[in-house]
């Protein structure tokens, strides 16, 4: 058993990025806390299962592919629950494993939660300013992670592909005259990723400044079906790039597909990182790609 051990070490400590995948990079959003809820930074999270609530410090963990596969490319995730927890390793943890291993770097948000029970959060601020200050950050870190600043999307799972909505419209446009140097830079994504997202800031119409599109869901999920048909249509009157997979079962909440008893549903990451691959997101060379 020593020798065994011996060997773990040894091999671990040749592999500093063995470490690295074991622990993830986790950073404040805001070194001093949340503006307004400064006081609350310290209280702790809860989390059980599948699920974490009682997020006061929002924050961004972040998961890097081995350098030999990395892209570029990067995608903040922010995962579903309803606003009132988030469903963090179904939809944020294994989205990020399955896209450091395309190559892409993944940041898992934690997100502040307004429909817990008790929470001073207002639902159309709180996620926005998390959401943005998230996509923020990881620009200022571009350089540091391998990150190409112009091909930094996000991805949402139910509430929180309603979280992406809310940023993704709007111009992002930073704060020029901002004390805090993060505040100053773009947080509009320059693709999203809509997997059976919520209802909520999904527009009624998009104009051609909207970030292409990858949208997902089953067409017998009655809450979040609806939306990509709507988003649909807009983006095809804005002519836009927009990519719509609707199966026709899974319901609602089949995370990344490998619980499901359906083979397109299992397959549908795949699908994903097509979709990517296609619009030159994995594509390393600079001259492809738009810049803002």
């Amino acid at each position: 058993m020593r020798t065994l051990l011996v060997v773990c070490l040894l091999l671990l400590s040749a592999c500093p990025a063995a470490w690295a995948q074991a622990k993830p990079l986790v950073l404040p959003l805001w070194a001093g806390g949340a503006p307004g809820f400064e006081s609350r930074r310290n209280e702790p999270e809860q989390a059980k299962d599948y699920w974490v609530k009682n997020i006061h410090n929002p924050s961004i963990t972040v998961f890097l592919p081995p350098k030999e596969k990395a892209t570029g490319a990067a995608v903040v995730i922010c995962p579903g629950g309803g606003h009132r927890e988030l469903v963090y390793n179904a939809e944020g943890v294994e989205p990020a494993q399955f896209l450091t291993s395309i190559g892409v770097a993944a940041i898992v948000l934690k997100y502040r939660l307004s429909r817990e029970e008790n929470s001073p959060y207002s639902l159309d601020k709180h996620p926005r300013q998390d959401a943005y200050r998230a996509m923020r950050l990881v620009r200022s870190h571009a350089a540091e992670w391998g990150i190409d600043p112009n091909r930094l999307g996000m991805l949402g799972f139910s509430a929180g592909g309603e979280v992406v909505a809310t940023v993704a419209y709007a111009d992002g446009k930073g704060d020029a005259q901002a004390p805090d140097p993060i505040d100053r830079l773009n947080g509009k994504p320059n693709f999203q990723l809509l997997i059976y997202p919520g209802p909520l800031g999904i527009p009624d119409a998009v104009d051609s400044s909207a970030p292409p599109a990858f949208l997902l869901a089953a067409n017998n999920d009655v809450c979040c079906s609806p939306p990509i048909v709507k988003l649909l249509q807009a983006y095809r009157l804005a002519h836009v790039p927009v990519e719509v997979h609707l199966y026709a079962q899974g319901s609602h909440g089949f995370n990344m597909g490998h619980r499901s008893k359906l083979a397109s549903l299992q397959a549908w990451p795949q699908r994903m990182a097509d979709w990517l691959a296609d619009n030159n997101f994995l594509d390393t060379n600079p001259a492809h790609h738009h810049q803002e």
